[in-house]
Order: C-alpha cells, then structure tokens, then sequence
C-alpha cells in the first residue's frame, strides 16, 4: 500500500522532467501529441507541454456557465477519461446555499453534497452517491480518505490500492464490492479550494491495464481543482447576489391575491436567468368596494437593483391610487406624475383594469404596455385593442379607456414583454407566437402559468416576467349583488328605501333595515342637491359586509362638516360615518360613486 498526503510537489516533478530530457538528448525531438479537450495524454508520455495544453482547455471547458451543478459536471467530464476512469465531485452544503464554504481547520468535517458523477463504460457498474443526495460518510467518517482530504485541505494519492484501502475510499460495503469487482487499483483525491476557503472535493480513480497515479498525476489533478474552484466560486458568488436580488424583487410583489366576488386571479411571476436581468416588472391586485378588482401589471425599463427600486415605490404608489377607486384613466394620469417625480428619470408601462362583477365587465386603460389577451371559453384568443397611450414618465397625457365583457368561462391575460421577448423575432411576431401558444393551451394549464414554462422555439426565455389570468365566473352562493335605476326626480328616496327594505327581508337581515335606509336616504338626498339625481343604486352582500352604492353625474366629492347647533342640515355624513363600518367615494367617467359598509351579523343572512 501506498498512500500519501501531498502539499506540492509540481516543481520537482518539473525539474526532473528537464534533467531527463536534457540528460538523453532529446528535449527537441519531443513531439506534442493534440487531442481533443478532456481526452486522455498520449500514453505515460503526458510532457510538460501537453500538461499545459491540456490544463489551458479545462479553463475553456469547465466553468461555461455560472451555474454550481453543471460546473461540477463539466469538471467530472473534462477529467474522464483524460485523467482518470471515473470521477466524483461533492461540493460544501454551505456552498450550495450560497456561503462563504469552510475554512480548513483540521477538526469536524463540512457536510458535501454529491454533484457530478462520470465514469467510462467499463465502470458503470460503480456505486457512488447518487447526485443530489448528501454524502453518507456515517460508516467509515472517520476513516475515510475523502474525510482526511477534506479535513486537511491537502490532496490523497493512493497508488497501489490493497484490499484494506478499499475500506477507506468507498463509503458502504457494497461499493467497495463494486470497487473490487471493477478492478479499480489507484485512487486521488483533491480538495476543491479557492481563495483559501475549502469549496469541496473531487476523487477519481483507475482501473484495468491503466497504470496507477504518481506524484505527476496528483499535480495535474491538483491545478485541474485549482481551475475548477475558481469557476465554482464564481458561480456560488454569482448565485449568492441572484438570490438577493431575486428576493428583493420578490418581497416587493404582492405575497397573495386577494379573494375577491366573481373574479379568480392567478399570479405568476419568473425571474431572469441573469441576476442583471432581474429589475422592474410588477403586478397587484386590489380589492374595491361594490365587489370590483383593480388588477394592474407594469414593467419598468432597465435591469438591476434600481430598477427594483423604482419598480417598488411605483407599485406603492399605484396600490395607494387603486385604493381611492379611481378609473383606470386617471389612475394612469396620476401615476405619470409620479413617475416624473422620481430622481431615477426611468420609465415605465403599464396597464390597468377594473373587473365589474355586476355586468363582468373589464374597464381597461394602458401606457404603452403590451395589450392584453382575451381567451373564450371555447379557446379563441385575441387581442383586446386597448388605445396605447404614452409610457408612464413620459409625460404625454390623457389615457383612454376601454370597456370590454369578459366571456363566459373565458379568460384575460395580463403580461410583461418578458414573457414574448426574444433576440431575434420582432413584436408582431412574438405576439402572435403568444396568441397561438394559448389558444392550444388547456384552462387550467393556462391558469397554472403555462406560457411562462411552454417550450420556445428561440433560446428560451431570458428576461423576466409577470402573468396575471383573471376569469370572471358566476357569483359564489355567500355574496348577493343586486342593482336598480333610481328616477332622477319625484320619490326616488322614498323607492330607494323600499327597494333595499324587500331586499333585506328577501337576505334576512331585516335587523340592517333602519340603518340602511338611513344611510340610502342621506346618499339620495346628497345626490339630489349636489349630483344632478341619483342614478344607479347598488346592494352588496359579501364576507358578512353590506355595502350600499349610489352613483350620481355630480363632481364634487361629499366631505364631512362640521354643524352648528342651529344649522338644519350637514349632520347625514356624521351619522353615515358613525353607523357605518367604513364608507368612501370616488369619481368615474360621468360623475361619482358614493358608499357606505356596515357589519353583518354572523348567521344573519340566508344562503
């Protein structure tokens, strides 16, 4: 048996190379063998020039990408059958999280995860740990020449193993029975070390007729790990600043989608393979009062940590504005304000949509973002010709909005370019490969993100991107909407208390009738005096809330006053604001919308 722990040992190894050559006579009639990358050297004749050559194609064939696993991969192959018959590598736990690694201390061994496993035909029937799985060490853990390599930080050359060194390389009993039967008689191990912090470890061994490792072999294998852990560090630090990145994107959006009556919304979102590309594409989903949705996506321009930045304080911006219940259109408006606002000189798209459960209706508004997609029921897809106004920041307003009927059982998809964006194909095209994708996609394939995860001609998805698919559907058994017409004259209070009256005797909360009256009769009152008539009067029964909505073509927003004792009148918002859980108004295309929320008892409503 024959088993050394190595520092160095290359120089020498040099050296001597030199004194035989110079001592024959024939360093100039040396003749350099060309092979292909990761293919074996010519024999035992592996000169020093063959050595570099061959070292200075590891350099271009390991590391291609910055991703850990196939890194580990392309080491694995490049060193088989080049240097050795079969190779494994296993990489630190902590590395594959994206830490620093272990500094070598010579005391407890670092947990490793098996990562690349390649071998030549002859030796397929060896046992290794399987990739993916953690390194059971627990029966020879002490024993082991891997532990001892990764104890130490320095390389294991075994060059004629004996039956007993079988027991100190394979980790179970049945690997070393596949060892024995395979033949395999020279093993090495070499730490996988960068920077001075230990990454992980590569074995590799030969079998057959091949002749066993020597000192020169362990230096190759050695610089070969060398090479290697840098590329392995590189793509553990390039991983580490992708996964923050990616989570400040991510705790910028929205954790869940809100439940809202008569709309299911389905949210996606995935992030760019390049951490640089990871920036400004965002999407929310606010509920409204009456039982409407807000959905908005935007995409901001550029990449990187400021667009994140300004893609957060856009989004904080928007969800305020979508709180106010405001159209679309002026939503917009206002957000291109804010947009001018910011130090950053960005802009952004985006489009925004209102879902009315009462009709199913979607008001749409966009600045300059891709339009949205309507699916039927049935799987045409098509569309939506929405009026493109100028990106947000731009500073080109007004918007216009569209209204549009969802279909039945159909869907509306909302999206980034990330999602139809390639190198080479323009938009028309790219579109047009979206619209085919989802009009063969099943719903709830759709539902589940399907476009973000379809197979693409191209090189495949390379920026980031947000999907959002809202379907309209019928209203669940818990939530009541009813709406009616009120005349713009005459008794239109005393109609509108009668209405709501039947229709809370019809629910079963006759308990609510006097408030509700109370507050219809102050919204009609308001309507008449400052609104030009009441119009349109709305009863939502939803998540134990009923809410009362009257719209008017009035301005003015009501406010809260303060009344004299003297004064008739200025008391209605006080008792509204005092009865009331909540209540609000907003303006629309042809007036304004004024509401009021109260609590309904539990087990008070009828099903």
């Amino acid at each position: 048996m024959e088993v050394s722990t190595v520092n160095g040992g290359g120089g020498r190894a040099r050296r001597l190379t030199r004194r035989l050559a110079a001592k024959s006579g024939t360093s100039r009639q040396l003749r350099v063998h060309r092979s292909e990358p990761g293919a074996p050297p010519p024999g035992d004749r592996f000169t020093t020039a063959a050595r570099m050559r061959w070292l200075n194609e590891a350099s271009t064939s390991i590391g291609t990408t910055l991703d850990l696993e196939r890194t580990a991969e392309e080491l694995a192959a490049y060193s088989v059958p080049g240097l050795a018959d079969a190779a494994a590598v296993d990489l630190l736990e902590s590395v594959l999280r994206g830490e620093e690694g272990e500094r070598v201390t010579g005391a407890a061994v670092p947990v490793t995860r098996a990562m690349a496993v390649r071998s030549i035909a002859a030796l397929e029937e060896l046992e290794p740990s399987p990739v993916g799985q953690v390194v059971d060490r627990r029966e020879r853990r002490e024993t082991l020449l891997t532990t001892e390599c990764l104890r130490n930080g320095r390389p294991v050359l075994v060059s004629r193993m004996t039956p007993q060194d079988y027991e100190r390389v394979a980790p179970t009993d049945s690997a070393v029975a596949a060892m024995r039967r395979q033949g395999v008689h020279s093993y090495l191990a070499v730490p996988l070390t960068a920077r001075g912090v230990l990454l992980g470890s590569a074995d590799f061994v030969r079998a057959g007729d091949r002749r066993p490792f020597n000192r020169a072999d362990l230096e190759l294998a050695s610089q070969l790990a060398s090479i290697a852990a840098v590329f392995i560090d590189n793509a553990r630090l390039y991983g580490r600043e992708r996964e923050h990145v990616v989570s400040l994107q991510r705790s910028l959006l929205p954790r869940a989608t809100p439940r809202t009556p008569g709309l299911t919304v389905h949210a996606h979102y995935a992030p760019a393979v390049d951490a640089h590309g990871v920036g400004g594409d965002w999407y929310d989903v606010v509920a409204l009062p009456s039982g409407r949705t807000a959905l908005v996506v935007g995409d901001v321009t550029g990449h990187g940590l400021p667009a994140a930045a300004t893609m957060g304080r856009l989004r904080a911006v928007a969800r305020t504005l979508m709180m106010l219940d405001i159209t679309p259109d002026r939503l917009l408006a206002r957000l291109d304000l804010a947009t001018r606002d910011l130090e950053d000189d960005q802009v952004a798209t985006c489009l925004c949509a209102v879902y009315d459960p009462a009709d199913s209706s979607y008001t749409i508004a966009s600045a300059g973002h891709p339009p949205p997609l309507l699916v039927d029921a049935d799987g045409t897809a098509r569309y939506v010709d929405v009026p493109a106004g100028a990106p947000l920041g731009a500073g080109v307003i007004p918007y216009d909005p569209l209204r549009v009927r969802g279909p039945a059982g159909g869907r509306l998809v909302f999206y980034t370019d990330g999602l139809v964006k390639t190198r080479t194909d323009d938009v028309d095209v790219q579109l047009e490969g979206l619209r085919d994708s989802v009009a063969r996609m099943a719903p709830e394939r759709l539902d589940a993100g399907g476009p973000l995860t379809s197979p693409r001609r191209d090189d495949g998805r390379f920026d980031e991107a947000v999907l959002l698919v809202a379907g309209g559907h019928e209203l669940p058994p818990g939530v009541r909407l009813r709406e009616w017409d009120l005349p713009s004259e005459g008794n239109s209070a005393s109609t509108a208390r009668r209405l709501v009256t039947e229709q809370l005797a019809r629910w079963e909360l006759a308990d609510l009738a006097d408030v509700t009256e109370l507050v219809v009769s102050e919204l009609v009152g308001n309507a008449l005096r400052y609104g030009g008539g009441p119009g349109r009067l709305r009863l939502l029964l939803c998540d134990d809330r009923l809410q009362v909505e009257l719209a008017d073509t009035g301005p003015d927003l009501p406010q809260i006053q303060h009344a004299d004792v003297s004064d008739e009148g200025g008391r209605g918002l006080q008792l509204i604001n005092l009865l009331c859980r909540s209540w609000g108004s907003c303006r629309t295309a042809t007036g304004k919308i004024v509401w009021a929320e109260q609590d309904v008892p539990r087990g008070g409503a009828a099903l």
